[in-house]
């Protein structure tokens, strides 16, 4: 599917997470759009796992950018944005880090902390 390729990219950015690998991924993808929410989850992870929903919802809208990290596979990149626990949810605005939440927490919880800086 030509959307999966162009991940690098960021064409898939308007209807689908952005699978992310390694630190120069996430910060080209954050340098280059206004709101992206990252999500660090891990594939054993319960609550990652009843997050996704509502991080598949989220993507689908145009407001941010969503991204999503394995921190298996990127545990140094965890390590640099300060995850200790999983799912671990950051928000950047324009180039820096505003938000981080950890746990599962409501579609609208998250819609209105990205509203917060697209408005």
């Amino acid at each position: 599917m030509a959307a999966e390729t162009a991940s690098k990219t960021g064409i898939e950015a308007a209807n689908k997470p952005i699978h992310v690998d390694g630190k120069a991924e996430l910060d080209n993808i954050v340098a280059n759009n206004d709101v992206v929410l990252t999500d660090f989850y891990a594939d054993w992870c319960g609550p990652c796992q009843m997050l996704e929903p509502i991080v598949e919802t989220l993507a689908a809208e145009p407001d941010a950018t969503v991204t999503k990290v394995d921190v298996d596979a990127n545990q140094q990149l965890a390590q640099t944005y300060g995850v200790r626990g999983v799912p671990t949810l950051a928000l950047f605005a324009e180039g820096e880090q505003v938000e981080k939440v950890v746990g599962v927490q409501p579609e609208e919880q998250l819609r209105s902390q990205i509203e917060q800086y697209t408005e």
